[in-house]
């Protein structure tokens, strides 16, 4: 007589561990909305703090005089970018694992896609790197050298704008969309042309005017995922 303790589980008996097959988990791509939401915030904040630069130009003076008036949008600035920064970690885990799924096997376009993301997330976590120093320094500017405020000031003016990586993400997001079918074709589109301006953006000398472009193709692309990927 066999022990009913040693028969296998039935195929039919709930599993906790598994996800039903028809399930399509969406939390990375929201993840990505709001992480480009934030990119944007990040951009428009560092503008802001820089606001007054032709007229505080080469005086280093001025240059922390005007930056110590500007603690709440220094808040925001860091905020949004640091926070940008961890959420683009897991948009890019998802976007890999997305692309895993239908790239022909061995590719190397998902893992491409994925550390272009994590190139954007260095680059927010470095340029929010000064901000502790700076944003409580300069509450008494006497405390402050007036170079190293200006030093400050092009510093969070240029490393977060650099958003080349995410045209590297978007580049080989179209390649894999639109010559393997890795992804919806539209997607894939704006990953060229949104993309491939974030890269040759960043490429050239004006290497932050990518960070015009990369947030928009990063909440675009993750609007795309999140409401129009029907896989």
């Amino acid at each position: 007589m066999q022990d009913s303790s040693l028969t296998a589980p039935s195929p039919l008996a709930g599993d906790p561990t598994r996800r039903s097959r028809g399930a399509t988990p969406r939390a990375w791509a929201w993840t990505g909305v709001v992480a480009g939401v934030l990119g944007l915030v990040s951009i428009q904040s560092s503008m802001a703090l820089g606001v007054n630069w032709e007229e505080t130009a080469g005086d280093a003076d001025a240059i922390v005089a005007d930056l110590a008036g500007r603690t709440g949008t220094q808040i925001l600035f860091h905020t949004a970018t640091i926070a940008c920064a961890l959420l683009v970690l897991v948009f890019a885990a998802g976007l890999k694992r997305r692309l895993d799924a239908q790239a022909p096997a061995g590719s190397l376009l998902p893992t491409v896609a994925g550390w272009g993301l994590v190139l954007v997330s260095v680059a927010g976590l470095l340029g929010s790197g000064l901000d502790t120093q700076f944003l409580f320094g300069l509450g008494d500017t006497a405390l402050i050298v007036p170079e190293s405020g200006a030093f400050y000031s092009d510093w969070v003016a240029t490393i977060p704008w650099l958003w080349v990586g995410a045209g590297v993400a978007g580049v080989a997001l179209g390649v894999a969309a639109l010559r393997h079918a890795a992804a919806p074709r539209w997607i894939g589109a704006v990953g060229f042309v949104l993309g491939g301006l974030a890269l040759l953006t960043g490429v050239s000398p004006l290497q932050y005017m990518a960070g015009f472009v990369g947030p928009i193709w990063l909440l675009v692309t993750a609007l795309g995922f999140a409401l129009g990927d029907r896989r």
